[in-house]
């Protein structure tokens, strides 16, 4: 058999996926979470995982350096690529991309500035809306940007919404639904069909299994 490399997302994710791979069994030999290692064998000798950043998983699997990953929607749209296959929503890791901004305060008409690290995302939106848009990166600490009047919406992840609210935001517009998403080398699922169905049909069956 072919060996298998499987990109995985460090944090959440991570520990969400770790679970449907189990069910697949597939383990890491060691634990990870004490490791500062980025690649672990695992229970089946054919597969490896590599642990990286969410945002340099779709490179990893577009150019061929992993077959299979994990990765979140936001970071898939974001990244908007037509070069791997995307089989199987894990359901995992669930929030929402939504706009944000100070409570009450109404967004002003004409050009706006919005700060995101979804800067792709965020300007195919606002042009879809018609709306003009200024698009400031940030990399973090997106809340405090509108309140220091760095810019009048802001483009995030949110999940239970109390990060916006203890800094005086609301949740405006949703973009979309996030949930985490396998996705597969194009190459790799010719060259390795056989192996990546198994394991497409052993994680899709451990979602169904979950939910």
């Amino acid at each position: 058999m072919s060996q298998l490399t499987i990109a995985l997302t460090k944090g959440r994710i991570l520990q969400e996926t770790l679970p449907l791979l189990a069910a697949a069994g597939i383990e890491p030999l060691e634990d990870i979470s004490k490791s500062r290692k980025l690649t672990f064998e695992t229970s089946s000798q054919n597969v490896r995982l590599l642990i990286l950043r969410g945002v340099d998983v779709p490179t990893y699997v577009e150019f061929g350096a992993a077959d299979v990953g994990v990765s979140g929607k936001d970071t898939l749209i974001e990244h908007n690529s037509n070069s791997y296959y995307e089989p199987l929503d894990l359901q995992i890791a669930k929030c929402r991309m939504m706009t944000a901004g100070i409570v009450g305060k109404p967004v002003k008409p004409g050009r706006i500035r919005v700060a995101t690290k979804y800067v792709n995302l965020a300007k195919r939106y606002y042009a879809e809306q018609g709306r003009q848009v200024d698009v400031i990166k940030l990399y973090g600490a997106m809340e405090l940007a509108p309140i220091m009047n760095l810019c009048d919406e802001i483009v995030d992840i949110v999940d239970t919404g109390n990060t916006l609210k203890a800094n005086g935001l609301e949740a405006r517009d949703k973009i979309a639904d996030i949930s985490s998403r396998l996705i597969v080398n194009k190459a790799s699922m010719k060259m390795k069909h056989c192996e990546i169905e198994a394991l497409i049909d052993a994680i899709g069956s451990a979602v169904s299994e979950r939910n």
